[in-house]
């Protein structure tokens, strides 16, 4: 039976040689895996979040259920296993093996595994920021993990190469000075999931909720809102600034470090449609 790979899955691995390249790979490496681990695969999950991952239901040995994930070569993915064994389950998806060379994740299946948005996001804001103060820690030296800065450079040296489509240079150019200036003037520095919003959210039976795909970065604590708000855009449309506030209140951080967070990354974050007006648009609203 041939492998099948989601639509956005493919889309991604053919943007560069290396990620085409793993993707070449994969039949093999799933091949191994059942083997070594005993695992019966499953067809793979599919949807707008299978983006960056081969990611499939699997039986175990013991008739349990678990999840099998192989991420795709991904700059802000690179510590996700580490990530898991740092945080152990609290508040995330359990790690019960992995293969550091594959990238290879075996992890913790949540029943029902309804994802958070399915409820209002007025209820979303309050799990987010009770998951966000729980996953904030400081890891101890010496780890793995980087900086939020080297993210921040990574991103600006991408929309510093679209110079020639910026839909107006002297936001993005503001932006550009943030991701700098941000990350410098922080107080406070934490592992951060960088991409919890709704869809990484889990129903399960261990806990309420479970976080899925985390990114780590170490960085500022308010940059961590920011996933969730971009999710929010009916409501960043009506009142951004009130709808801001509000998420950063409840997770305890600084409103006016996550509103420059928000702008930066609405100006200056690189995408492949720079004439997106609703991201224009909320750097417009919210801009210092």
């Amino acid at each position: 039976m041939a492998l099948r790979i989601p639509g956005r899955l493919a889309a991604n691995c053919r943007k560069t040689f290396e990620r085409s390249a793993w993707l070449d790979r994969l039949p093999d490496a799933l091949r191994d895996l059942e083997r070594r681990w005993s695992l019966s695969i499953g067809p793979p999950f599919e949807g707008e979040d299978v983006s960056c991952a081969w990611v499939a239901p699997v039986g175990l040995a013991d008739g349990t259920s678990a999840v099998l994930k192989l991420g795709m070569p991904h700059l802000e993915a690179e510590h996700e296993l580490q990530g898991l064994r740092f945080w152990d389950g609290d508040p995330v998806v359990r790690l019960l093996e992995a293969d550091d060379e594959l990238g290879a994740m075996l992890l913790e299946r949540c029943e029902p595994g309804t994802a958070l948005r399915a409820l209002p996001e007025i209820e979303q804001d309050v799990v987010i920021a009770r998951l966000l103060r729980r996953l904030w820690r400081t890891p101890s030296a010496p780890h793995p993990f980087r900086p939020l800065s080297a993210l921040m450079e990574h991103w600006s040296r991408e929309t510093t190469a679209d110079v020639k489509r910026w839909p107006d240079a002297g936001l993005v150019r503001q932006g550009l000075a943030l991701f700098q200036e941000l990350p410098r003037s922080a107080t406070t520095a934490v592992l951060l999931a960088t991409d919890l919003h709704a869809g990484n959210v889990l129903r399960s039976q261990r806990e309420p909720w479970l976080v899925i795909d985390p990114k780590p970065f170490v960085g500022d604590p308010a940059y961590d809102a920011t996933q969730h708000l971009f999710n929010c855009g009916a409501r960043l449309r009506a009142d951004a600034a009130g709808t801001i506030g509000c998420v950063a209140d409840l997770a305890g951080v600084d409103r006016e470090r996550v509103r420059l967070w928000m702008f930066a990354r609405a100006a200056a974050e690189p995408r492949e449609d720079w004439g997106n007006k609703e991201s224009v648009g909320l750097a417009r609203a919210i801009a210092p």
